[in-house]
């Protein structure tokens, strides 16, 4: 059995990030010339966009789609997906809705019973996928009709009435920043803490870089793929009751564009698609640069129905230039093995694996 301190040598042995140069990475930095560029066309071309109303509209919805990518990019990072992420918010909804609307429980009961759903259905995700052997894919896929259709039955389709004393989460504000928003920041924030400070966080990056040398290195891997894909689940619960807080009801339909959101916006923001690499900050930035293209579709009033082949397109060219760098860095590190420290793998002096 491995002592604290060897498991921590490992964990570190095998990051794949490094903590102090994620916020000034190539990436990074294209991420924000990105929104910039973004954001000072959108200025230029609407009036209204620096309007007041409109940065709460948008911040508030860049929120969402952060929660809604980090669910999906939790998954991503140890090497698996989880095409369930809009059907458990879905359900989360639902039952929300349940136990608010038709069983008359306070909000101090639903919200804890709908983030425990979350919690419970990644865990079986998790379960499944770990335990099992079976594909991310085929678990996950499931999981999503058996969720949309349970949703389905129970609701009929039907939105649930929420109680006026809930919807301040979602429509609040804190010196004119959304509530959510800054929900969203806090999450993303701790998460990063998470990937960059503990053994836990360094045990799931490893997971995904390579999860036989982790294994033989000691990293309980299965374990680590049930735990990311119970905090997935967490995370669009958490989003499933943020969104019913903002919108006054809740809404089966909740959840039914998210898996495209949830892939974009963790593509843009950096998530590695064959794990082992994410970056907070490059969710919310993801998140923003999504909505700000979406908005700016809208202002030059662009066709609706061509919009979703603009960002399938978009996703196609963000995985195309990911996988292009990350061929890159690969001929890089053939030819000069001393490239790996620069490149976020730090090896510590006389470690050896046990």
């Amino acid at each position: 059995m491995e002592t604290p301190a060897l498991t921590a040598r490992t964990a570190s042995a095998l990051s794949v990030t490094a903590p102090r140069g994620e916020w000034f990475s190539g990436r990074t930095n294209g991420l924000i010339l990105s929104f910039t560029v973004l954001f000072c066309l959108l200025a230029v071309w609407s009036p209204t966009f620096l309007s007041g109303y409109t940065m709460f509209v948008l911040a508030r919805q860049v929120a969402f789609y952060a929660l809604i990518a980090l669910a999906q990019a939790l998954c991503l990072v140890v090497g698996g997906m989880n095409l369930s992420v809009g059907a458990i918010g879905s359900m989360a909804t639902v039952l929300l809705g349940l136990g608010l609307d038709t069983w008359g429980l306070s909000p101090w009961l639903a919200v804890p019973m709908t983030l425990g759903f979350g919690l419970a259905s990644g865990w079986l995700n998790g379960v499944l996928i770990a335990r099992l052997k079976l594909d991310s894919f085929i678990v996950t896929l499931s999981m999503m009709f058996l969720y949309m259709g349970l949703r389905s039955g129970i609701s009929g389709g039907q939105s649930y009435r929420v109680p006026d004393s809930f919807t301040w989460a979602g429509q609040s504000e804190f010196v004119g920043v959304p509530l959510v928003f800054l929900v969203a920041v806090v999450v993303l924030a701790v998460m990063a803490w998470i990937f960059h400070q503990t053994v836990f966080g360094r045990y799931l990056l490893a997971t995904g870089g390579n999860a036989t040398a982790a294994r033989l290195s000691g990293v309980p891997t299965g374990r680590m793929v049930v735990w990311a894909n119970v905090l997935s689940g967490g995370f669009a619960s958490l989003a499933a009751v943020l969104w019913a807080s903002q919108l006054g009801a809740a809404a089966p339909e909740t959840g039914d564009t998210w898996l495209i959101v949830s892939f974009a916006v963790a593509i843009i923001g950096g998530t590695g698609l064959s794990g082992g690499v994410i970056s907070a900050f490059g969710l919310l930035m993801g998140a923003a640069i999504f909505l700000l293209i979406k908005h700016g579709l809208v202002e030059v009033k662009a066709n609706p129905y061509f919009a979703n082949a603009f960002l399938g397109l978009l996703i196609l060219l963000t995985v195309v230039v990911d996988r292009a760098r990350e061929m890159y860095v690969e001929r890089v590190r053939e030819r000069d093995p001393r490239s790996r420290s620069r490149a976020g793998e730090r090896i510590p002096e006389g470690y050896q694996a046990p």
